[in-house]
């Protein structure tokens, strides 16, 4: 038997689908069943030539096959994905799978091809594209922020190198100056010694004239001065100024010049996207004072100060137990009072970038803003009491709030009256806050860390600008007091922390990545609560 006789029982009319082929179309290229002849011999308009199957004539365009070069590949084996001739069916390999025509699989095959091509033509191929520009775009932008960065440490360097010159140069003023000072005074004592040496030889020379005389007056007027020129002056001992230099800490020097934060560079839906996040500095490091300096007391009237605030270098912002939040100079003279909008006490106080005073209102749920002796509510909470309050470098408002069942506590981020961050949780789940949160003060450090003196924990707990936390700060156990207890907390220019240890009178003073420094404890403080750092020193 003719093996596509055999595989005809597998091929099925081209037109209705279901029953076996037993003719063929020599104009059309079909495959007919019985049925389905007189249905396509019905269109007058061609000249159709109908034929049994297996006497159809061969049509150029069905392939050759490469196994067998004089035979043409009229059937497709569907398991085997190839098109095959009459003898490689009847050479076994191809028993039992599924056959179609040729050039029926051909035709489908092109029009996923044509398909294909559309997809890639027009949507893939342009994807791509897009993604390469902005791969292009994104290189751009490195190249330019790069050459950003290096100019921001260029002049970063430039800075440290005038500080450095201003430094050589204060040295060497001060050594010209020990120079002068030293040379005057001795200066004035060869003087005096000149002196008295012109006066010794002056006598001498008087003794020797009374002497060779015989000159009786003379000689009985004589007074000695040996009493005098005995009293010698005292030995002048120099004790020369010395000059000692630190060793550089590298590690510490490059902490010091400014850090640089990673290069990010992820993918997503819609092509690459790079991420370069600014260097964030502090300045150089300076020394602390051995010994800290009281400068001036301020009496504001209150039983119980809770908040301190700076206005300016001259100017101070406080509240206490009452209702009305009062501006002092340094001089301690009371430039304004303000009474809060609702007659309670302020919960706490801060400054915005503007100048203006925020208060919070613990009992009215509520943050306010003074412009202009006008008072504003900014933000109104549900469910949530505000606690205390900074305001940032970028000008957001930094919240701690506690939860009206007293469970729970978080810091959020505010523009104007827009939420901007939640913080709340650690990486693990756990809260990172306690829920005694009514007396945690709060400040941002100048490398964006935000400082939390959480007293219901007893820790100083600082968490990075995202919100992830970098340290917990429990006390110092040199301290043989009671237990930590942070109250009041802000930061200074070069990124220290200093923290407000209220039952042990301390204030512990901590660089910016937790380690403790030295404490405040040598001017009579008591009851340490709020702290602030005035704006000559922040900036």
């Amino acid at each position: 038997m003719d093996p596509l006789d055999r595989a005809q029982v597998l091929l099925l009319c081209d037109l209705c689908k279901k029953a076996a082929l037993q003719s063929h179309c020599e104009l059309c290229h079909i495959n007919l069943c019985k049925a389905c002849v007189g249905e396509h011999l019905s269109d007058s308009c061609k000249r159709h030539n109908v034929v049994p199957y297996k006497h159809r004539t061969f049509a150029p365009y069905y392939p050759k096959c490469p196994n067998h070069t004089q035979k043409h590949c009229e059937l497709y084996c569907e398991e085997c994905d190839i098109p095959v001739c009459s003898t490689c069916i009847s050479s076994g390999k191809h028993k039992g799978h599924d056959l179609s025509d040729a050039l029926q699989n051909l035709s489908f095959k092109k029009k996923h091809l044509r398909l294909d091509l559309k997809l890639q033509g027009k949507v893939i191929f342009s994807t791509y594209k897009k993604i390469a520009s902005n791969i292009k775009a994104e290189k751009a932008d490195l190249e330019k922020h790069c050459e950003k960065l290096t100019t921001d440490v260029s002049k970063q360097g430039e800075v440290w190198h005038r500080e450095i010159d201003i430094v050589v140069n204060k040295r060497k003023s001060d050594i010209a100056e020990i120079k002068t000072k030293g040379l005057n005074a001795l200066d004035e004592k060869e003087n005096e010694i000149n002196q008295k040496i012109s006066e010794l030889e002056e006598n001498i020379t008087n003794l020797k004239e009374i002497l060779d005389s015989d000159d009786v007056s003379l000689i009985s007027t004589y007074n000695s001065r040996n009493a005098e020129f005995r009293n010698l002056p005292p030995k002048v001992n120099v004790s020369l100024p010395r000059f000692s230099s630190y060793q550089i800490n590298t590690e510490q020097l490059h902490q010091m010049f400014g850090s640089l934060s990673a290069l990010s560079i992820t993918t997503d839906e819609h092509g690459y996207t790079m991420k370069t996040a600014e260097a964030v500095s502090c300045p150089p490091v300076k020394p602390l004072l051995d010994k800290p300096e009281l400068i001036v007391t301020i009496d504001t009237g209150y039983r119980a100060l809770y908040s301190v605030t700076c206005l300016s270098d001259e100017e101070i912002w406080t509240c206490g137990e009452d209702k009305i939040m009062k501006l002092y100079s340094l001089q301690g003279n009371l430039l304004k009072s303000i009474q809060t909008k609702s007659g309670n006490k302020p919960r706490d106080i801060a400054v915005t970038r503007s100048g203006d005073l925020v208060y919070t209102d613990s009992d009215t749920q509520t943050v306010n803003i003074v412009k202009n002796k006008q008072i504003q509510e900014v933000i109104r909470l549900r469910g949530w009491e505000p606690g205390c309050i900074c305001s940032t470098s970028s000008g957001d408002l930094l919240i701690t709030m506690y939860s009206d069942d007293e469970k729970h506590s978080k810091v959020v981020r505010y523009f104007g009256s827009a939420e901007k961050q939640s913080i709340q949780f650690d990486s693990k789940g756990y809260p990172l806050y306690s829920p005694s949160f009514f007396r945690s003060y709060i400040s941002e450090n100048r490398n964006l860390d935000i400082c939390v003196a959480d007293w219901g924990a007893g820790a100083v707990v600082v968490v990075n600008q995202a919100g992830k936390l970098r340290f917990r700060y429990t006390g110092h156990p040199s301290s043989n007091k009671r237990s930590f207890s942070p109250y009041g907390i802000t930061t200074d220019s070069q990124c220290h922390i200093l923290t407000a240890d209220c039952y042990n009178d301390y204030i512990h003073i901590l660089d910016q990545d937790g380690q403790f420094l030295r404490y405040i404890d040598s001017c009579d403080l008591k009851r340490i609560w709020s702290l602030c750092v005035d704006t000559t020193v922040v900036n």
